[in-house]
């Protein structure tokens, strides 16, 4: 199968984005366990769940900041302004959108798996969680800058962001499923 230059460029920009994450989050989990600063291994179900969604509220101020670009967005533009709608989005607000939407997909996901393994997950283990929120962040930002170089320009920031919550979603079903 011969592949597009675009696609060429989106395993070459995936694979950045794999190495970063294994390059940055492996160390991160291991230097935060060492360092002895987990949560307490006696937290519950609740205590667990809450150190999680405070984990998560950068997820949610990065999602903020995008409708936030958007809505300024459409305010200055008057192709804009009507509502999405009425109009297809114009070269102003276009990449910002496309940013927005796929951030909201991935802010879904990345928060339903934190607190799927702050379900399975005990005392220093829940460290994986600020490792996660911190290659979300850096994944969602190396996206949003690439955009508008098309699919390979985007492709390591979205597999950043993607790839450790798929992880995070493995982990969490096979550690429900064994029982944990």
């Amino acid at each position: 199968m011969r592949l597009s230059p675009d696609q060429r460029g989106v395993v070459i920009g995936g694979l950045k984005g794999v190495a970063v994450a294994l390059v940055l989050g492996i160390p991160a989990y291991g230097l935060a366990r060492a360092m002895g600063q987990g949560p307490p291994p006696d937290m519950d179900a609740g205590e667990r769940l809450a150190f999680a969604v405070r984990w998560d509220v950068p997820l949610l101020i990065w999602l903020a900041a995008c409708v936030r670009r958007v809505s300024s967005g459409r305010f200055r533009s008057p192709a804009d302004i009507g509502g999405s709608a009425f109009a297809q989005p114009s070269a102003a607000i276009a990449v910002p959108r496309a940013v927005l939407q796929n951030s909201l997909e991935q802010v879904v996901l990345a928060v339903g798996a934190h607190l799927a393994l702050a379900v399975v997950l005990r005392g220093a283990e829940l460290l994986a969680l600020p490792v996660l929120v911190g290659l979300f962040l850096a994944g969602r930002v190396w996206f949003a800058l690439g955009y508008a170089r098309g699919a390979p320009g985007r492709a390591p920031g979205m597999v950043l962001t993607a790839a450790p919550t798929f992880a995070a979603l493995l982990l969490a079903g096979v550690l429900a499923l064994s029982g944990r």
